[in-house]
Formats: structure tokens, C-alpha cells, sequence
């Protein structure tokens, strides 16, 4: 939380769904307001949608088409960044509506599977609590 006291951004993104659990709290601490990513069919007018990999296909991740506006700064909250897939998907939806990234936040990184690199080489600015090796010996 204190991390994101004196930042310079206008809005919490949070990934479906245990995002939710964290995002939701920075969001009611800081008052700011709260966009939710959800999987597709699941939120009701219009949305924008974008697809991305998972390890077992493909997926697509939909927001309301005016949940932001140009201008609008957004911090992605998400509980693991594996492949990154969910947040870069996030990250152009956010883009698209003309806003920017201001960092893809996570409690736990999986290093080992590339996620973390694929939003840096993105120029997504990232921060996690801890990360895991997979392979612990």
C-alpha cells in the first residue's frame, strides 16, 4: 500500500479474479476507482476484448469499453505472473482506451516461466512481493 501512496496514476485494474482480493483493497485504501478484467461473458454491455495464450490455448480477457479514458494511468493488480499473458492482455486493452500502463503489480512472480521479462521487454514496469523457483532443490 505505501508503495502507491504518493504515485501518480488514476486507476486500479484488476485481473479476474483473485486480483479482485487485492486490487479492491488498494483501491478502497487509496480512493481510487476500480476496472475489472474479466473473462469473456462475463460482464454485461459493451466491451473491448482481447485474446491471449494460456498453457493450455487460448483465452480472451474483456472490459467495459469505458472504463477509461486518455489520459487515465492504471496500476494491474493480478495475484501471480506466470506467462504474463493475463497483464499484457490487460495492458492492451488499457492502451486501446488511450490510456497507459503505470505498472503490472503481483504477490508472487514464477521467474522461470518468462512473464516478468515479457512485460519488461514490453516496457510494462513490474513489482512483485516474492517470487518461487520452480524447480526448488
Amino acid at each position: 500500500m505505501q508503495r502507491y501512496i504518493e504515485a501518480d496514476f488514476s486507476h486500479i485494474g484488476v485481473m479476474d479474479a483473485r486480483g479482485f482480493l487485492i486490487g479492491s483493497v488498494v483501491a478502497y485504501q487509496l480512493n481510487k476507482p476500480l476496472v475489472l478484467f474479466r473473462k469473456q461473458g462475463k460482464l454485461p454491455a459493451d466491451v473491448l476484448s482481447e485474446a491471449y495464450q494460456t498453457e493450455y490455448g487460448e483465452a480472451y480477457l474483456e472490459v467495459h469499453a469505458d472504463s477509461l479514458c486518455e489520459g487515465d494511468s492504471v496500476i494491474m493488480f493480478d495475484d501471480l505472473i506466470a506467462t504474463g499473458g493475463t497483464l499484457i492482455a490487460a495492458a492492451n486493452l488499457i492502451r486501446r482506451m488511450g490510456a497507459e500502463v503505470h505498472e503490472a503489480a503481483a504477490i508472487i512472480d514464477l521467474p522461470e516461466l518468462g512473464g516478468s521479462k515479457r512485460l519488461n521487454d514490453l516496457k510494462i514496469p513490474t513489482f512483485c512481493l516474492t517470487e518461487f523457483a520452480l524447480d526448488e532443490q
